[in-house]
């Protein structure tokens, strides 16, 4: 299973701005945005002092999930897991800290 599918850590960490138009390309649900200044808008929930998009499903840790994932903008598709491109993401360590979850690690992806 993807680690992600049982993380969520990021989602529920980090504003996601995206650009106004990015709910055309992508088709990020609008009413899932708010407004971030003349051309840009933040997804709902991650601009808060405890962040958690809107988009987040289930429970950090535990079964979380993106429930607009073919439509998530530009932030989230750029944020890879740790080691899921044999490289290593401190934005997703980070994360995954802030909730208590270990580091990924290559062999995570070795299944």
């Amino acid at each position: 299973m993807h680690p992600c599918l049982s993380c969520g850590a990021c989602c529920a960490h980090y504003r996601v701005s995206l650009h106004w138009s990015e709910t055309e390309v992508y088709g990020t649900p609008e009413a899932f945005t708010e407004p971030f200044g003349p051309h840009r808008l933040v997804m709902r929930g991650t601009w808060a002092a405890q962040p958690r998009c809107v988009a987040l499903q289930g429970e950090v840790g535990r079964d979380a999930h993106c429930g607009i994932y073919p439509q998530r903008p530009s932030a989230c598709r750029d944020l890879d897991a740790a080691w899921e491109h044999g490289e290593a993401s401190p934005q997703c360590d980070r994360a995954r800290a802030a909730y208590g979850l270990r580091p990924l690690t290559p062999e995570d992806w070795r299944t």
